[in-house]
């Protein structure tokens, strides 16, 4: 077992205070609100600075850790949050998004507040601290001025005045005093002093993205549509990221309400950015219209060649134009609670709903025999023996589903997989259990070994144990994970492309890493701000990024 590492002492002979926060963290009786309060210059922030520093480092012991902090000088409730969203790893666009976030999540989190008092609208940041407290499982520590903490103290609290001589250990005190200089409390600077043209692309992008996200959340004006793409995209624009990677998310959450000018001025910013944007629809555009919350994609095939198949919320089924997302049908009956569809070469749409019950659609467009043909068919397809298989072997059990020629996949709530074959007579179905608990997505691809064969299936799977598993049917999954991190699978999506075969996983924190599964593959990111509930990968090779908010295809620059 790894020691934890140690622990230093706190400066200015704080060791009673320290003394007492570790003993409020590790007390499960103890009130989850810690209050840490005095007069300006008395040592607040270096006492939190000392307890975020040492329990934030790797190693540290459960009981002491501190699991996201956000210093709040300048700051808003609603930076705050996008700043506690990634250090969560949670995907949250608004204050009420983290806060719903978290209360899935149930494990113990601790969060540290440094200088509430000084945020750019206490009583909205305030708010949202009072908000987080709601949740059994946080722990808020709060660093406050005597003169702003009222609020706060008045729920139940732990509170820490360090103006009170028993949080000091005098002889330390005089000893640190000594070694600093006599003027030592200096101005803080402001935060977002310098202004920033919010009507220029190129200026949002380029200068300092937390300074735009505070003015573009305090101007009445829309900017053109900048503001709005802003603010929905912006958990991702505050990212550590080059001009050029800002402009291509920016312009991906652009409506088409905005002028008319900037998606070309944005476009001509993303030079040298790893992504290029190829068409994007946002929840309210007309020409053509928003899909809806695309909740499952998948791209088209077969018959179904060049379309892409979109479920929203309500289970309506959309079939759009792969080239530029415009209408090109629905499916005439929707499936409510859909959690996942797989278009099949025929024509089909196999669809799952969140009862784990598998729905076999037909698209308006897909041929239908007629004539002597008609009469001729008897018994049910090898589709429908496919579906009929899966039905009665997994039940109301399945979560998810993926389909590659000739080959069904279904991930199920024990973190199994099963693969039925399509051929008549096989064998089936082939089993693997591939994750700690329920599978949250599955993709299936057939690797091409010449013309004549079928090709090799291999299968993906994610979970929300926070592994992305890889298993050729028949044989043994491979023992290591091809992809962890510390939060659950969303999204799967895999395909042979003109580049490859290519790998796409999306993540509980707004993660899309798109992986080319040839030797010396690279892996490339994308960050769309928001939680991404499905991909689908394109034979041309681009990537479909759905979100309640947008639907974005993007293609490697």
């Amino acid at each position: 077992m790894t020691e934890a590492p140690k622990w230093s002492r706190p400066s200015a002979g704080r060791e009673p205070a320290a003394a007492a926060l570790l003993s409020w963290l590790a007390d499960p009786q103890a009130p989850r609100l810690c209050v840490v309060t005095g007069s300006a210059g008395c040592g607040k922030s270096t006492l939190l600075a000392w307890l975020i520093g040492h329990g934030t480092r790797e190693g540290t012991q459960p009981e002491r850790r501190i699991h996201g902090f956000v210093p709040l000088a300048g700051q808003t409730a609603l930076t705050a949050a996008w700043t506690l969203a990634e250090q969560l790893h949670v995907a949250a666009r608004t204050p009420g998004e983290l806060v719903t976030a978290l209360a899935a999540e149930e494990r113990r989190t601790v969060i540290a507040l440094p200088e509430l008092h000084a945020a750019a609208d206490t009583e909205a940041v305030t708010e949202l601290a009072v908000t987080l407290l709601e949740l059994p499982h946080v722990r808020l520590l709060v660093e406050v001025r005597s003169d702003s903490a009222g609020t706060l103290t008045a729920a139940p609290a732990a509170v820490m005045d360090l103006d009170q001589p028993q949080w000091t250990d005098p002889q330390r005190y005089a000893a640190w005093a000594a070694t600093r200089p006599a003027d030592r409390h200096q101005p803080v600077p402001e935060t977002f002093g310098v202004a920033v043209d919010l009507d220029d692309p190129a200026a949002v992008c380029a200068v300092d993205p937390w300074q735009v996200s505070v003015a573009y959340e305090r101007s009445g004006d829309t900017h053109g549509g900048l503001r709005a793409a802003w603010l929905r995209a912006g958990a991702s624009l505050t990212r550590e990221q080059t001009p050029a990677d800002r402009a291509v998310v920016l312009l991906s959450a652009l409506g088409d309400d905005a002028d008319p000018r900037l998606p070309e001025a944005l476009a001509a910013l993303t030079g040298g950015a790893a992504w290029q944007v190829v068409w994007r629809r946002v929840r309210g555009d007309v020409r053509p219209p928003w899909p809806g919350p695309a909740r499952a994609l998948s791209s088209g095939r077969g018959h179904l060649a060049g379309k892409l198949v979109v479920a929203d919320h309500q289970g309506t089924i959309r079939l759009l134009e792969e080239a530029d997302a415009t209408p090109a049908g629905r499916l005439p009956e929707p499936v409510a609670g859909v959690r996942a569809v797989a278009a099949v070469p025929e024509g089909d749409v196999l669809v799952l709903d969140t009862e784990g019950r598998l729905h076999a659609r037909r698209s308006p467009t897909a041929p239908r025999a007629t004539g002597l043909a008609a009469l001729l068919e008897e018994g049910p397809t090898p589709l429908e023996r496919l579906v009929e298989a899966a039905r009665s072997q997994v039940g109301g059990s399945a979560v998810t589903l993926a389909y590659a020629e000739g080959l069904l996949a279904v991930g199920d709530a024990t973190g199994q997989v099963l693969v039925f074959p399509e051929t008549e007579g096989a064998p089936g179905p082939l089993t693997a259990r591939l994750h700690k608990g329920e599978v949250a997505a599955v993709a299936a691809l057939r690797l091409e070994v010449s013309d004549a064969a079928p090709g090799i299936p291999l299968i993906y799977s994610g979970g929300y144990d926070g592994t992305v598993r890889a298993w050729g049917p028949g044989a043994e999954p491979l023992a290591t994970p091809v992809r962890s991190r510390p939060c659950p699978v969303t999204a799967l999506a895999a395909a042979s492309t003109d580049a490859g075969p290519v790998l796409a996983v999306a993540w509980a924190d707004g993660l899309v890493e798109h992986e080319t599964l040839e030797e010396g593959g690279q892996i490339r990111t994308f960050w769309s701000g928001a939680p991404v509930h499905s991909l689908a990968l394109t034979g041309a090779g681009h990537l479909l990024i759905g979100t309640d908010e947008t639907l974005a295809c993007l293609v490697l620059a």
